[in-house]
């Protein structure tokens, strides 16, 4: 676990548009390795953070004391669209930081789509109270990679983000 008090989480700016790049394609690479090789370059990706999903998406990201960007989560509607971490700071709370964030402006409830072979996306998802609600096959994905949409619904979830 981080020293939460060192790592906060602000909204992104189009400063953080590369930071962000690097984020989202490291992070894939390294958790998803059977997703087909990456067809866009850098600067195209760099291009679709800045004018698609800080444009569209209420985006964070979770920084450290020196604002190095650490991972990032973007909101569309009640729609989780992205939530991603520096493969090297997983599992020390900051993917929870990034996602209580989330979570405090859909207090209504989320939802989000994860692949089903990424089981260690789901358990997370799993441990903050996140249930099935479908499977597909992977035709809603530019992947191909059968999915699932997950969703939160305080209703059934106690204080700690855990179905009760």
């Amino acid at each position: 676990m981080t020293d939460n008090n060192k790592v906060i989480v602000r909204p992104a700016v189009a400063a953080d548009a590369k930071a962000i790049m690097r984020i989202h394609v490291n992070s894939r690479e390294a958790a998803m390795p059977y997703l087909p090789p990456r067809r866009r370059s850098d600067e195209e990706v760099v291009r679709w953070v800045r004018d698609i999903v800080l444009a569209e998406c209420r985006t964070w990201v979770a920084v450290d004391g020196a604002e190095e960007v650490l991972g990032y989560a973007a909101l569309e509607g009640d729609m989780l669209e992205h939530l991603y971490l520096r493969p090297d700071v997983r599992r020390r709370g900051i993917g929870t930081l990034l996602l209580d964030q989330v979570r405090r402006h859909r207090p209504g409830g989320l939802s989000l789509h994860v692949f089903q072979r990424n089981t260690d996306a789901r358990a997370f998802y799993e441990r903050h109270g996140f249930t099935v609600m479908d499977t597909n096959d992977g035709s809603r994905n530019m992947e191909n990679e059968p999915d699932m949409t997950l969703r939160w619904d305080p209703a059934v979830s106690n204080s700690t983000g855990t179905a009760q």
